[in-house]
């Protein structure tokens, strides 16, 4: 199994995936349907979730409704838990819209919702997160989730999600991390897809985040809370929810 999504992955494109899926979800939800693990995201349960990774796929962690991962279901339990983001008014730019997301936050009546991307055919608004199309102080909230770590100039990004957050709005910024590392890796001499995916997890990453990620996202003006949510649930909910336990939650403000 990991070595036919290994394949796929690396096959189709990623706007191809986003419209094969569709039809792909129900089929995978049929056939791994029990209730061993809970999809928190749209409350199905499942004997098993779907292996997921580019070079080193990651067992039992794609969920077959959603097709959701550990940081798509960490971000929507910590929305519905410790945010009014599913009842108040709130205007919300999301970059790179999830699939797991996409359709439910659309249709949520409180939220002023605009999606923004490059590539995606998700996006309403086609844009370089580096030189974004909207006006100062536009959103309460940005959710830019494994984005940054695609972009070359992610200081330069950075400073646009600062520009067009609303002063006391808030956002989440969630990206591949170690914890281990103290210093963000990056280096632009490695050139080759295969030794880049070796390296950085995938082929487009351009760089490893350490600890100072935070500090990176100071620099930009934001004040930060990183918030070690996954930690603070039980041992079973971590489990029955396939979480990745030591996930951070990137939680900034706009002073």
């Amino acid at each position: 199994m990991k070595k036919v999504f290994k394949y796929i992955l690396k096959l189709f494109p990623r706007p191809l995936l986003i419209r094969m899926s569709y039809w792909v979800r129900p089929l995978l939800a049929f056939a791994l349907k029990g209730n061993r693990y809970t999809d928190p995201i749209d409350g199905k349960s499942f004997r098993k979730f779907l292996p997921y990774g580019y070079e080193k796929p990651r067992e039992n962690v794609l969920s077959p409704s959603t097709l959701s991962l550990e940081r798509h279901r960490l971000l929507w339990l910590y929305l519905s838990r410790e945010t009014d983001f599913f009842s108040k008014a709130y205007k919300v730019l999301h970059f790179a819209p999830e699939q797991a997301f996409y359709q439910r936050f659309r249709k949520l009546q409180n939220l002023n919702y605009t999606t923004t991307d490059l590539n995606s055919p998700l996006a309403d608004v086609k844009a370089d997160i580096c030189d974004l199309p909207f006006e100062d102080n536009s959103f309460d909230i940005i959710l830019c989730n494994h984005v940054l770590e695609h972009i070359p100039d992610d200081k330069k990004a950075m400073s646009e999600l600062f520009r067009v957050l609303k002063k006391g709005g808030w956002g989440i910024f969630q990206i591949p991390q170690d914890l281990n590392r103290e210093v963000t890796f990056e280096d632009d001499s490695i050139t080759d897809k295969k030794k880049r995916a070796e390296i950085f997890g995938q082929y487009d990453h351009v760089r490893i985040y350490g600890r100072d990620y935070f500090q990176k996202l100071t620099e930009a003006g934001f004040k930060v809370e990183p918030l070690p949510y996954a930690s603070q649930m039980s041992e079973e909910e971590v489990e029955r929810f396939r979480l990745a336990k030591n996930e951070v939650v990137p939680l900034v403000h706009k002073p």
